[in-house]
């Protein structure tokens, strides 16, 4: 089942390091030790200390969901979120949090932040006090340290670097959480409320409590007899059907199923609302083709500059997810080549200089490094700047136009309005290809022609730019529409489509055609039973003319001279995410075969409905 575990291999790669090389054995010890939190739970922690002690060095920590192993006479055979900082000398220490592999306790799912109140119990926990007290153990036993604690971790581990950060603890000098969870109901297994089929299969890894220590995965994988993921799911029906695959003991699939609105259960897990007053620096990654968390970078990064006052800055490459921690010489998603060496670069001169810079250096403000290190993904170059979105950028609206135009000037017509028919038996396809894959990382810049040219699909479009035109910041697009039932998804797509002129590139993989490429830049989905509130879903009522806004994450794209700006919009994007059966039910994930409605749907645009993106113009 091809890449069904990337998320998996992924997390081992920066939890267990895979390299090529013996330096670690030669340059380091190993320890393994358990060190106990507050309420007396042990969590177990692997450190390596350099051989060389006639040097100081900092501490550099990672706690992760997916093993501090290999335990035992075992160890890892790379350190760090870089080989340079390994080679330059540091602590490194790996933590399993509570109730996975080694560690004591039962796990939690994006454990809930202590706030208010809660915080005055001396032993309530969360993955900030874990942080603190392991911090505090750390510089209290280690031997040959200089004080300075830094954290780091990439997609989970990423949200417990950002959770951790929350400690303040006074040794706590920096943090890197790359490729962050920020809050589940928005980001990984959802997206605005819409629960991602691709994830189907990744539930069972979060969802079995363990029986004493393991050192070893105990979650079970059940694998479904066929490769065509559209046609499995389109088999399944309802998601709540896909229990037998999940375990009737899977308690994260239960959790799923039995909220699936904004309520207190995830309200409690959402991580951006607690982001104030962190002290020690941050340096935000994330990839703007991350298939899985692209939400939790930019709102963590976000949450934190408008709430505290410390050393904060992002980085987003052309990635998807965890591509900065890889170097495969050619930096590509899915048919789109970017560039030669980018993740090297980005360790090389950003990575290593902040973890340096503030756990060996001076550790002022006066780094060196950018607020923001962004490419332009339609340029395929980097740019700095001092503040993300760019304080030059202004705002413009692209507004939908009859006869399928897109402009930046509002309709001056009335009563106009395109329709479609949604058939959710016969969904559109997010992809071409229909592989059963855990999270598909390719479809982020993937060929949106097929879609383009189905009767379910509406196209709007500009005339081929005279201009460049850079788009950098929020989007947020405001839909006029009805429908002839109660209740529908709204899916927003903007795409760059290229020149027939286009040639193709040395990269360009067989069978790809880059002439008239309509590369998606980027999509979200919009529940629209959601559109007043994500806590309270309302149904539709049939026929009648309503607002659904539909956000989608930041962009930095230049839609190039003799492209043209294309938006898609459709109502499911299949199996990407779970359908939406179109009749209002309480529980879509439980809908009945008889639920599944076809419905005739209207996006209007016209002077009194003018359905719209509001963007963020670069010149």
């Amino acid at each position: 089942m091809k890449s069904v575990y990337f998320l998996v291999v992924f997390a081992l790669y920066i939890s267990l390091g895979f390299a090529q090389n013996d330096h670690v054995k030669t340059h380091y010890d190993k320890t393994e030790t358990y060190i106990t939190m507050r309420d007396g739970v042990r969590l177990y922690t692997v450190i390596y200390s350099p051989k060389d002690k006639s040097q100081i060095y900092p501490i550099l920590m990672q706690r992760t969901c997916y093993s501090a192993g290999p335990y035992g006479d075992g160890m890892k055979t790379t350190l760090g979120p870089n080989t340079l900082l390994m080679q330059d000398g540091y602590i490194f220490v790996y933590q399993d949090v509570r109730g996975r592999y080694m560690s004591e306790g039962e796990y939690t799912n994006m454990r809930p932040q202590l706030a208010g109140t809660e915080k005055q119990d001396k032993t309530a926990i969360d993955e900030s006090t874990d942080t603190y007290d392991t911090i505090d153990w750390l510089v209290n036993n280690l031997q040959g340290h200089n004080g300075r604690v830094g954290l780091y971790g990439g997609s989970y581990p990423g949200f417990y670097a950002a959770a951790g950060a929350l400690s303040n603890h006074p040794a706590l000098k920096a943090a890197s959480p790359q490729a962050p969870i920020g809050d589940f109901f928005f980001d990984d297994f959802h997206h605005n409320g819409s629960m991602l089929a691709s994830y189907f299969f990744a539930v069972p890894v979060f969802g079995f409590q363990k029986d004493g220590a393991q050192q070893k995965a105990w979650y079970p994988y059940n694998r479904p007899q066929t490769q065509d993921s559209y046609d499995f799911f389109l088999r399944l029906g309802a998601i709540e059907n896909g229990t037998p695959y999940q375990g009737e003991d899977n308690f994260f699939w239960r959790e799923l199923l039995d909220h699936p609105n904004y309520d207190e259960f995830w309200q409690k897990r959402g991580l951006i609302q607690h982001l104030k007053d962190v002290k020690p620096a941050i340096m935000v990654v994330g990839g703007w083709f991350d298939a899985e968390d692209l939400y939790g970078p930019l709102h963590i990064y976000g949450g934190i500059e408008a709430n505290s006052n410390n050393y904060n800055t992002i980085v987003m490459g052309p990635w998807s997810h965890g591509d900065w921690i890889f170097e495969r010489g050619k930096q590509q998603i899915g048919d789109i080549y970017f560039g030669d060496s980018l993740s090297t670069a980005y360790q090389r001169d950003i990575e290593f200089r902040f973890f340096d810079h503030f756990l060996k250096g001076s550790g002022d403000p006066a780094s060196g490094l950018p607020e923001a290190h962004m490419f332009d993904t339609g340029k395929k170059q980097w740019r700095n700047f001092e503040q993300w979105p760019p304080a030059a950028a202004t705002d413009a609206t692209l507004y939908l136009q009859p006869n399928g135009k897109l402009a930046f000037s509002p309709p001056t017509i009335g009563d106009q309005a395109s329709g479609f028919t949604s058939d959710p038996m016969k969904p559109v396809p997010y992809a071409q290809s229909q592989e059963v894959v855990f999270t598909p990382r390719s479809y982020m810049t993937s060929d949106q022609r097929e879609n383009a040219r189905r009767p379910d699909v509406l196209v709007f479009e500009t005339d081929t730019l005279t201009e460049d035109i850079t788009l950098s910041g929020h989007l947020l697009a405001k839909l006029w529409v009805s429908t002839s039932s109660t209740d529908a998804d709204w899916v927003v797509k903007l795409i760059d489509v290229l020149p027939g002129y286009t040639q193709n590139l040395p990269e360009t993989p067989t069978g790809t055609t880059l002439s008239n490429y309509h590369m998606l830049v980027r999509g979200d989905i919009m529940p629209g039973r959601f559109r007043n509130s994500f806590e309270t879903p309302e149904a539709f009522t049939p026929n009648t003319i309503t607002e659904v806004p539909v956000k989608l994450q930041d962009i930095y794209h230049t839609f190039k001279k003799g492209h043209r700006i294309q938006v898609q919009i459709q109502s499911t994007w299949f199996p990407l995410f779970d359908r939406n059966p179109q009749k209002f039910v309480e529980n879509p994930y439980k809908a009945k075969p008889e639920d599944y409605t076809k419905a005739e749907h209207q996006v209007y645009h016209d002077v009194e409905r003018p359905s719209h993106i509001t963007v963020q113009v670069l010149k």
